[in-house]
């Protein structure tokens, strides 16, 4: 484990808060440590955000679970229901060491 994995780790873990991560029909789901940056001013519009939901998780609960991230699955932040657009890998090296979801919705 290299330092871009252990910063990724220490970010998620100080910053981070707990997300439900869950397929679109509910069958399968996993509780994940994620850090969501909050929107800049210039992605706000009347007090509202305007840009995608995007958080940063590590790989290890998903690993553990045996759930990849894709299209279309869910994910819970609080009363909040985000719809998954993407799941892109993190390497660190030939390693995955977390997973960017981007989403929609917010329902």
């Amino acid at each position: 484990m290299t330092w871009r994995t252990e910063r990724r780790r220490r970010q998620i873990a100080d910053k981070g808060r707990m997300m439900r991560l869950m397929r679109a029909d509910q069958s399968q789901s996993v509780s994940v440590m994620a850090y969501a940056p909050p929107p800049q001013a210039s992605q706000l519009a009347d007090g509202v955000a305007r840009a995608p939901f995007v958080a940063q998780i590590g790989a290890d609960e998903v690993t553990a679970a045996a759930y990849m991230p894709k299209p279309r699955d869910r994910v819970e932040d609080g009363p909040k229901t985000y719809t998954l657009t993407d799941a892109t890998p993190v390497y660190d090296g030939p390693t995955v060491c977390g997973w960017t979801l981007i989403a929609a919705g917010g329902n």
